[in-house]
């Protein structure tokens, strides 16, 4: 199962990636939102794994970037935000 991994935070996305690697996962990684969008774009995945926080573009962004290009992808929104309305907006985005 190949996945992308959208992580700006270097430890995190380290710490994941080789955690999903060692249960047998295929895990490529982009450090910021644009590059995400375009690995996203550029390659076929089982799983987008995406936080919210992001530079270049954020979570949300991408999200509904790709579901407007009819990219149904499942995406895994990993994130510290808590709150009613960032669930809510998370959902509307697809």
């Amino acid at each position: 199962m190949k996945l992308l991994m959208i992580e700006d935070d270097l430890k995190i996305a380290t710490s994941v990636k080789r955690g999903l690697e060692a249960e047998g996962f295929l895990v490529e990684v982009a450090l910021d939102g644009v590059d995400g969008l375009w690995k996203a774009q550029e390659s076929t995945y089982d799983l987008i794994i995406l936080d919210i926080m992001l530079p270049g573009r954020n979570g949300y962004q991408i999200c509904a970037e790709l579901r407007r290009l009819g990219d149904w992808t499942p995406v895994l929104m990993l994130t510290a935000k808590d709150g009613d309305l960032d669930e809510a907006e998370a959902l509307d985005t697809g």
